[in-house]
């Protein structure tokens, strides 16, 4: 009775382990994310915006001033930031820290994440405990393509970031 038990006991603690475990596609999504960015462009779906238009992207500046702008991610700290450059004065120069992860519900693609940091204790900025959820649409070794669905003006619309490897 008592290996019963025991074997019992043993299955369902490693069924539990497995529910909390990350999927294979990932743990390749994090090692592949590692290292150094550059966003080249943003592009819209489901939104005309016209060239007096401004979009502001995470709660930061316009969608002209993060095209250009560079990221890292560590896989082993999952800690990265994001660098916009002050664009011959249109845009304030800025250097943002953030804790990323990647986050799986079943039957749903991977989705990237990430929450703005201060850069002494990590600790998260933004009121309500916020941050940013994006749905993976490539990574590979050279590319991140992620996409960002928002509402604009009651109907369904998206954000595409383009990043390519530095």
């Amino acid at each position: 009775m008592k290996k019963i038990n025991l074997l019992l006991g043993v299955l369902v603690v490693a069924f539990m382990l497995s529910s909390c475990a990350t999927s294979k596609e990932t743990r390749n999504y994090a090692k592949q994310i590692d290292g150094k960015w550059q966003l080249q462009t943003v592009v819209t779906e489901g939104i005309a915006l016209a060239s007096q238009t401004k979009a502001q992207l995470l709660n930061e500046a316009d969608l002209s001033c993060f095209v250009g702008s560079s990221w890292t991610f560590n896989n082993k700290t999952n800690l990265g930031t994001y660098t916009i450059n002050q664009n011959g004065g249109e845009c304030v120069a800025v250097k943002r820290y953030v804790r990323w992860s990647f986050y799986e519900a079943a039957g749903q693609p991977s989705l990237f994440q990430f929450k703005k940091v201060d850069d002494k204790y990590y600790k998260d900025v933004d009121e309500g405990n916020s941050g940013y959820r994006f749905t993976v649409v490539q990574l590979d070794n050279s590319t991140l393509k992620l996409k960002s669905d928002v509402t604009f003006e009651g109907k369904p619309a998206s954000f595409i970031y383009n990043f390519v490897r530095n």
